[in-house]
C-alpha cells in the first residue's frame, strides 16, 4: 500500500492531462451541467411555475407546492441511480451516459412546453410531476456516472478531474443564472411569468441534446475495460453485502454539499425575491458572482486534493459552514451588506466541501461496484438533504416566522459531514494509479 501511495503522490502532482483525457472529462461532465442547470432554473423561476400550475392558491402556497414538485423529482433519483448504475457496473459506463442524457434533455424540453393549469387543469399539473419523475430517474445515474468515469479515466489526478467535473457542473449553474438574467433583462415583468421561464427550460433541453450528440464519441474507461470479463453480476447486492459502511460514509460526505446546493442555488433566488424583497436583476447578478467564485474555488481545491488528505480539507470546510451560516443569513435579512459581496462570500464558503466530496465518495469503492456505490451514496444524500431543502426551508420560515431559519438547516448538514470525515481514513484508498501506465495512457 505504501509503495502505491508513494507512486501516486510523486506522479500525480506533476503529470498533466493529455488532450484526449481533457476531452473525455469535459464530455463526461455535460450531463451534470444540464442537471444543475435545471436545478437552478427551477429554483429561479419557482414562483412563476407555482403560478402556472397552482393558480387556484395563494402566493405562499403556490411557492410551497412548486418546491414540492421540485422535491418529487428527487424521489425517483435513488431508483434511477440503482438501475442505471447496475447497468454501468455490469455492462460499462459509456452506454448509460448516452441514454440518460438524451432522456433528461427531452424531459426538460417537455417541462418547458407543458400547458398551464388554466388550460389543461389538473392534467397539466400531473404531466409536470410525471416529467419531473422521469427526469429525476435518469439524473440519478448522470452525475455519479460522471464521477466514476473521470476517476477511472485519470486515477492519478482523481482529485483534480473531479474538480473539473464540478467546475463544468457549475458552468451549467452559471448558464442558468445567465439565462435568468437575460430573461429578466429582455422581457417585461408581465412576460416572464407567461412564457419567459419556459424559454429557459427549452433552451436547457436543447443544450442537453447537443451533449448527447457529442457524448457518442466517448470510449469506455480503461479500468472497466481491463476488468470487463470479471464484472460483478450482482453489483448492488455485492455493494450492500461488502461495502455497507462505505455507503453510509459516502452519504455523510455528500450531505453538506447537498444542503448547500439546495439552499444557495435552488432556494436562494425565490427566498431573496419573495421573502427578503431583493430586486430580481440584482439577485441574478449576485448568483452569477457566487457561481463564478465557487467554480474557481472548486478547481483550486481539486488541485489541492491530490496533494493534501481530502478528509482534512472537507473537515475544515464543514467547520467554516457551521461557524458562518448564521452570520451570512443575518446579513442577508438585515440588508446590511452588499448582496453581490455576500454571494461572493457564499460562493467561496463551500469550495472545500464541493471540491472534495466527489473524489472522497469514489475512493470508498472498488471498480467492480464503484458506479453503484457512488450512485447510491450520492443520490441518497441529494434526495434526503438537497431536493426537499427548498420546501423545508420555505415551510420552516412560514411556520416559525424566522427568516434566518435556513441557516440552521445548513449548520445541521455541515455537522453530519463533519462527523463523517472521522471514518474516511479506514475505508478509503480504492482509487489507485494503474501501475506502469503513463498518465497520457491511463
Amino acid at each position: 500500500m505504501s509503495s502505491i501511495s508513494m507512486r501516486r503522490d510523486d506522479g500525480a502532482a506533476t503529470q498533466r492531462l493529455s488532450a484526449s483525457q481533457w476531452r473525455m472529462v469535459v464530455l463526461a461532465s455535460l450531463g451534470g451541467a444540464l442537471e444543475f442547470y435545471d436545478f437552478v432554473v427551477y429554483g429561479v423561476f419557482a414562483q412563476y411555475i407555482g403560478r402556472a400550475f397552482f393558480s387556484m392558491l395563494g402566493p405562499m402556497m403556490q411557492l410551497v407546492l412548486s418546491f414540492a414538485v421540485f422535491a418529487i423529482g428527487y424521489l425517483s433519483r435513488p431508483a434511477g441511480g440503482a438501475v442505471l448504475s447496475w447497468f454501468g457496473d455490469r455492462y460499462g459506463r459509456r452506454r448509460v451516459f448516452i441514454v440518460s442524457v438524451m432522456v433528461v434533455s427531452l424531459s426538460t424540453i417537455g417541462m418547458g412546453l407543458v400547458p398551464s393549469y388554466a388550460s389543461w387543469g389538473i392534467a397539466a399539473t400531473g404531466l409536470m410531476i410525471a416529467l419531473r419523475l422521469i427526469q429525476g430517474f435518469c439524473l440519478g445515474g448522470e452525475l455519479p456516472g460522471s464521477i466514476t468515469y473521470v476517476v477511472e479515466t485519470v486515477p492519478r489526478r482523481a482529485g483534480f478531474v473531479c474538480g473539473v467535473v464540478f467546475f463544468c457542473v457549475n458552468s451549467g449553474v452559471l448558464l442558468a443564472a445567465l439565462a435568468n438574467l437575460i430573461v429578466h433583462t429582455t422581457l417585461s415583468p408581465a412576460q416572464v411569468p407567461q412564457y419567459g421561464w419556459r424559454i429557459a427550460f427549452v433552451f436547457g433541453g436543447l443544450i442537453g441534446l447537443l451533449g448527447f450528440w457529442l457524448r457518442r464519441k466517448l470510449e469506455e474507461t480503461p479500468e472497466f475495460a481491463d476488468m470487463k470479463q470479471m464484472a460483478s453480476k450482482h453489483p448492488l447486492s455485492e455493494l450492500m453485502r461488502e461495502h455497507g459502511k462505505s455507503v453510509l460514509l459516502g452519504v455523510a460526505a455528500s450531505v453538506a454539499t447537498a444542503g448547500y446546493n439546495g439552499l444557495l442555488f435552488a432556494h436562494m433566488p425565490a427566498y431573496l425575491a419573495s421573502v427578503l424583497h431583493y430586486a430580481p436583476r440584482g439577485i441574478a447578478l449576485a448568483q452569477n458572482v457566487a457561481l463564478a467564485t465557487g467554480s474557481v474555488g472548486i478547481l483550486i481545491v481539486g488541485w489541492l486534493a491530490d496533494r493534501v488528505p481530502r478528509r482534512h480539507l472537507m473537515r475544515i470546510g464543514t467547520l467554516l459552514l457551521m461557524a458562518l451560516s448564521l452570520p451570512f443569513y443575518d446579513a442577508l435579512v438585515g440588508h446590511r451588506m452588499n448582496l453581490v459581496f455576500l454571494m461572493f462570500l457564499g460562493g467561496l464558503g463551500a469550495a472545500l466541501i464541493n471540491g472534495t466530496f466527489a473524489c472522497i465518495i469514489a475512493d470508498l469503492f472498488p471498480t467492480r461496484v464503484r458506479f453503484s456505490g457512488v450512485a447510491i451514496a450520492f443520490n441518497l444524500g441529494m434526495t434526503i438533504f438537497s431536493g426537499p431543502m427548498p420546501l423545508v426551508a420555505t415551510a420552516l420560515i412560514a411556520h416559525s416566522g424566522d427568516v434566518t431559519a435556513p441557516a440552521w438547516l445548513m449548520i445541521g448538514c455541515a455537522s453530519i459531514s463533519f462527523l463523517g470525515t472521522f471514518g474516511l481514513r479506514a475505508m478509503s484508498g480504492h482509487v489507485q494509479p494503474r501501475i506502469g501506465v503513463p498518465l497520457s495512457q491511463s
